[in-house]
């Protein structure tokens, strides 16, 4: 695996539920903005990806909530891709607010659709290596 890529968030206080802390689906968003940032940070656009005929899919994401995040909290999301071989690859990501605390933990699986044939591509890393300006974000 890499070394984390990481982006800061500011809870926003519509992002919060009735009990005052973040609604479970917000987290899900502040993993999917962490991921975009680093295929951004890696010289990979929505174009781009397009261009080459794929686009990524989740294909499964488990959350372990660890210490809830209320408004205005600051928090830092990381996110290292880990990559196994075949059709699909892993990401780990952690939700931390500045002071260290661990508020969530998220693991997911994804891979690349060939956008014509909508099938997941093999290999999806030889993808990634070929758009991105810098593959050492992706530990490749």
């Amino acid at each position: 695996m890499s070394e984390p890529f990481s982006v800061r968030i500011t809870v926003r206080g519509y992002e919060t539920d009735v009990q005052g802390h973040v609604n479970q689906s917000v987290y899900i968003n502040y993993a999917e903005h962490a991921r975009w940032s680093l295929l951004q940070a890696a010289g990979i656009s929505q174009a781009g990806l397009v261009a080459k005929g794929v686009g990524p899919v989740a294909l499964e994401t488990t959350i372990r909530y660890r210490h809830e995040l209320l408004a205005g909290d600051e928090v830092d999301v990381s996110c290292v891709f880990a990559w196994g071989g075949g059709k699909t690859f892993r990401i780990q990501q952690t939700i931390r607010r500045t002071d260290g605390t661990v508020s969530a933990e998220l693991t997911a699986v994804g891979g690349l659709l060939d956008l014509k044939e909508r099938r997941m591509v093999a290999n999806p890393q030889d993808y990634f290596k070929e758009l991105a300006t810098d593959p050492s974000l992706f530990g490749l």
